[in-house]
């Protein structure tokens, strides 16, 4: 949570259009994995350990039965909130001035809230501290399927489809870390053609030989944490990654009390802001993963 001696924020002395802020990329997880609705707290979704199979029946057969199994992956919620205090004297710029400073911030602040889920559900860090979240107890880069960076993306990523295929599953979508992304984007045949001018480097998604692409910091874990995670791409077939939004508190503005341990708002003359989500996701099948990391 931050306060007011380290947002570093003071008015300008002059219209400005908001507020300058070193661009932060965004969800991997939400442009790969659509969100479905969850009811609050707990949910289990039922699976088929094993599946039911049809038959062919000949006329005048009898009709043999299909063995079916079933399983349960349970929802966990996971609540984020960020927090930040400002001077009170900035929202009155806001009126006075139309300056979009809390306008800017509350848009910083869902940046903040999306960044979370990536980092939650690939590496279970909790963004403020990049430190483990200990009420995360799986996480996508727990899968066994994983390949060494060998320098050559091609076939680093044809690696890694391969794994998730040979366990079963249908990769649609790649992740990876902006650095990654730019390895193969600047890959050029040798009359100076890009192979791959198809691939972006936004979380706005783009393709790769046929599958879905979305690029974020976030797949190495940084900034969050120090020196990243090693992480350099993650392959799967997103469908078996469940995720939805349990409960959308919103932006509140609040100018009483001490929300966040730092003092009295009033007697500091301060407001703060804070956004607050509940996501809830389960990993259906860590096998349907794997994760590229960089090299020893």
């Amino acid at each position: 949570m931050a306060s007011l001696a380290t947002s570093g924020l003071s008015l300008p002395k002059h219209l400005a259009a908001g507020v300058w802020q070193k661009a932060q990329r965004g969800s991997t997880v939400a442009a790969l994995s659509g969100a479905e609705p969850f009811q609050f707290g707990e949910t289990q979704l039922m699976t088929f350990t094993t599946p039911p199979k049809a038959e062919y029946v000949a006329e005048g057969a009898n009709k043999s039965p299909s063995d079916v199994a079933f399983g349960t992956k349970t929802v966990t919620p996971h609540k984020v909130q960020v927090t930040t205090r400002f001077n009170q004297e900035v929202q009155w710029a806001d009126e006075d001035y139309q300056l979009a400073v809390l306008s800017t911030i509350s848009d910083a602040l869902g940046v903040a809230l999306s960044r979370a889920l990536d980092l939650g559900v690939y590496h279970a860090i909790n963004p403020l501290t990049g430190t483990s979240v200990a009420s995360i107890t799986e996480k996508i880069t727990d899968t066994t399927n994983t390949v060494a960076d060998s320098g050559d993306p091609d076939l680093d990523i044809e690696d890694a489809v391969g794994q998730v295929i040979s366990a079963g599953f249908r990769p649609t979508g790649l992740a990876l870390d902006p650095a990654y992304a730019w390895k193969i984007a600047t890959v050029r045949y040798d009359d100076g053609r890009k192979k791959y001018p198809e691939i972006g480097l936004t979380t706005d998604i783009s393709s790769f030989e046929g599958f879905r692409v979305s690029v974020s910091d976030t797949v190495s874990g940084q900034p969050e944490v120090t020196g990243g995670t090693g992480v350099e791409g993650i392959v799967g077939d997103f469908a078996q990654l469940r995720w939805g939004v349990q409960r959308n508190i919103g932006l509140e503005r609040i100018t009483y009390g001490d929300p966040d341990g730092q003092g009295d708002l009033k007697r500091k003359n301060q407001i703060a802001l804070r956004a607050e989500v509940v996501y809830g996701w389960a990993i259906m099948d860590l096998d349907a993963f794997a994760t590229i990391n960089a090299g020893s």
